[in-house]
C-alpha cells in the first residue's frame, strides 16, 4: 500500500496536530496553526509487523549510577554554566538574539576542544565556508581537527557525522535543516521536530555532545515547538545589549547541573573574553554622592554578584502615574511602593517611577528589595547616595525585613570590593556577628528602621 499525503495543521508553539484549522489550540495560543503535509501510514504493515525485542521492568535498586563523563571546552564560564563542562551524549540548545554572539562562543569552544580531543563538525546552514573562516581567523587561535560543513540537508549530515565520528557536533541553526522524508519547508514544526530527534538519536547511539544553534521570537522566546525543550538536555539562553560589550549566559534547563549559574563574557575584537570579576564590571560606572542609585547584591549559583540599582521620580503630567521596570519585576516594583506608601508614609501616587539594574541583568530572588526601596526614597527626597554602601533584604507585605540566603558569601564579597557598611536584615547581622568582618554590618527589622539608617 502506498503511502499517501495528508494535510494537517500544526501549532507553532507546542506542536499539537490537528485535522482541520482551529483559531485557538489547546495550548491557548492563538493564530498559531500551520498548514502541513504528513505522509500518510501503512496500517496493515504496522498490524503485520512483530514486535521490536521485549520490555521489561528493572527494580531501581538494581540501576547502577555512575558519574558523567565530561569534557572540558576550555572556557570556564560555559563549563560553569552546563555544570562543569559538556557531558558526553548530551543534546544542549543555545538560543539568542541576532549578532549576539552565539556562533562565536560556539566556534571559540569548538577549536578548544578540537585542538585537544581531535575531530569536531561545525554544520552551519546559514553561512558559507567563506564566513566561518573569517570569522574563525579572528576570534580562533587553532583550527587543527576543526572540520566544516556548510549544509542543510539531515540525511547528508548524518553521513558526515558517520564517516568522520567526530567528538563534538555543532548545528548552526536548527530552523534551516530539512528532511527528504518530510514534505514541509525547513523551519517548520515537523521539521524542527523531526530533525531534533534524528540529532538525538545519533548524539545518544554514538555519545556524542551535540550544540544546537536555535533562533528566537520578537518577543524573545525560543523559536519553533516547545517540544524541542523537552527533547533536549539544556537550554542556554545568551543575552546583552548591543550597546555594550557585556554579554550573559544563562540556563534555562539542565539536566546535569543547576539553572541559576550564569556566564560572563565581553565582545571584543578577538572574540568573547571571560569576565572573572563580574561585581566589578557591574559597579565600576557608580559614583558617589549621585540621587537615586543603590548598591545591592544577589547570590547567582555559585557566587554573590555586586549591582547598582538606580531609581527616578518625576511629578507625573497625565492622569495615572507611569511605573517602569528595567532588571526588576513590576509587579514586585508596585509591591514595594504600596509598602513605602502605607509603612514609610512615602506617598508617589502622583509620582512616575523608572528602576533601573544597571548592566541589563535580570536578578533573581528577592534580595535586591530593600536596595530598590531606598534608590527611589534616595531620589524622591533628593538625598545623595554613599557609593560605599550596600543594601540586601526582602520586604515582607508587613514591612519588615526577611532575611536573604548566602548573606556570610555577599558580605565577604563586599568586603573586597571596598564598601564600609551593609544594611541587611537583623537576622542576617546576628548570625554574622561572631564572624571577623572590616565591613560595618548594620542590622535592621523593618523598612523604616532601614530608612532611618539611611539618613545618618
Amino acid at each position: 500500500m502506498a503511502k499517501k499525503a495528508t494535510t494537517v495543521f500544526v501549532c507553532q508553539d507546542c506542536g499539537y496536530e490537528s485535522p482541520r484549522w482551529m483559531g485557538q489550540c489547546i495550548c491557548g495560543a492563538w493564530n498559531s496553526m500551520v498548514e502541513e503535509k504528513k505522509l500518510g501510514i501503512d496500517e496493515d504493515k504496522r498490524r503485520r509487523a512483530p514486535a521490536q525485542g521485549s520490555a521489561k521492568a528493572v527494580k531501581l535498586s538494581q540501576v547502577e549510577s555512575g558519574n558523567y563523563m565530561r569534557i572540558d571546552t576550555g572556557i570556564k564560564e560555559l563549563n560553569r554554566v552546563l555544570g562543569g563542562g559538556l557531558v558526553q551524549g548530551s543534546l544542549t540548545l543555545i538560543s539568542g538574539e541576532p549578532g549576539i554572539g552565539k556562533s562565536t562562543l560556539i566556534i571559540q569552544a569548538a577549536s578548544l576542544i578540537a585542538s585537544r580531543l581531535g575531530t569536531v563538525l561545525y554544520v552551519s546552514g546559514e553561512e558559507s565556508l567563506e564566513q566561518i573562516k573569517m570569522r574563525a581567523d579572528r576570534v580562533c587561535k587553532s583550527m587543527e581537527n576543526l572540520y566544516l560543513l556548510a549544509e542543510t540537508n539531515m540525511e547528508n549530515i548524518l553521513k558526515v557525522t558517520e564517516e568522520l565520528d567526530p567528538k563534538f557536533l555543532i548545528i548552526d541553526s536548527i530552523q534551516t535543516m530539512f528532511s527528504i522524508d518530510m514534505e514541509s519547508a525547513p523551519g517548520s514544526v515537523s521539521q524542527v521536530r523531526y530533525c531534533s530527534n534524528e540529532l538525538m538519536r545519533i548524539g545518544k547511539g554514538k555519545n556524542i555532545p551535540i550544540f544546537i544553534v536555535a533562533h528566537v521570537t520578537k518577543s524573545g522566546d525560543l523559536a519553533g515547538p516547545k517540544i524541542i525543550e523537552h527533547l533536549v538536555d539544556c537550554v542556554l539562553i545568551f543575552t546583552g545589549e548591543r550597546n555594550r560589550e557585556l554579554r550573559i549566559l544563562r540556563a534555562y534547563k539542565n539536566r546535569y547541573g543547576t539553572t541559576s549559574e550564569i556566564g560572563a563574557f565581553e565582545m571584543e575584537e578577538s572574540g568573547l573574553i571571560e569576565v572573572e570579576n563580574l561585581s566589578k564590571s557591574f559597579l565600576e560606572g557608580m559614583e558617589d554622592g549621585v540621587e537615586g542609585s543603590m548598591a545591592t547584591a544577589v547570590y547567582e549559583g555559585t557566587r554573590p554578584l555586586l549591582l547598582e540599582v538606580q531609581s527616578l521620580t518625576s511629578p507625573t503630567s497625565i492622569g495615572f502615574a507611569r511605573r517602569s521596570a528595567i532588571g526588576v519585576d513590576l509587579s514586585r516594583l508596585n509591591m514595594i511602593l504600596a509598602v513605602l506608601d502605607r509603612k514609610a508614609g512615602l506617598s508617589l501616587i502622583d509620582q512616575d517611577v523608572y528602576v533601573n539594574i544597571v548592566g541589563g541583568l535580570k536578578p533573581e530572588g528577592t534580595s535586591i528589595d530593600l536596595a530598590v526601596a531606598l534608590a527611589i526614597y534616595s531620589t524622591y527626597k533628593g538625598i545623595a547616595g554613599d557609593r560605599r554602601t550596600l543594601a540586601i533584604g526582602e520586604i515582607g507585605l508587613t514591612g519588615y525585613l526577611r532575611s536573604v540566603q548566602n548573606a556570610d558569601k555577599i558580605v565577604k564579597e563586599a568586603e573586597r570590593m571596598g564598601f564600609s557598611r551593609i544594611i541587611l536584615p537583623k537576622k542576617n547581622a546576628e548570625r554574622l556577628a561572631s564572624t571577623k568582618n572590616k565591613i560595618d554590618l548594620i542590622g535592621v527589622v523593618s523598612l523604616q528602621e532601614a530608612i532611618e539608617v539611611y539618613n545618618k
